[in-house]
């Protein structure tokens, strides 16, 4: 069994699109249009085979985003080394991007960083 892919609402989704296919080598089907609904999607293949939906519709609405608050939290991407991780939160820094906390080594022996990406999602670069 596997996860066959996760799903978030976001604003921009344009950008959003963007945001993963620039950093994360993701790549973006068409998008998808409902007319009826004005619902928005984009399906965001990486290279392992997981995917991302990111969807948009006119009823979206913030929540408020705690960092210990109960449901999901963060989504990570192996990048394959220590040095990727360096690089693409530097990378990301330097594209105004904020650093959460890294490039360090965890208790449990990941080599981590973590950033606030489009629309304060948390996203956790790992080796």
């Amino acid at each position: 069994m596997k996860v066959e892919h996760v799903a978030m609402y976001v604003n921009n989704l344009e950008g959003t699109k963007d945001f993963f296919c620039k950093y994360f080598n993701g790549k973006a089907n068409g998008e998808y249009h409902n007319p009826k609904t004005d619902f928005k999607s984009y399906f965001i293949s990486f290279d392992d085979g997981s995917r991302l939906e990111i969807m948009t519709r006119p009823e979206v609405e913030e929540c408020n985003r705690k960092p210990y608050g109960l449901g999901y939290i963060h989504i990570a991407f192996s990048v394959g080394s220590k040095e990727k991780v360096d690089k693409l939160t530097e990378v990301l820094r330097s594209d105004g991007y904020k650093i959460v906390s890294g490039p360090r080594t965890t208790g449990d022996g990941y080599y981590e960083s973590s950033i606030e990406g489009v629309e304060g999602n948390i996203i956790e670069i790992t080796e």
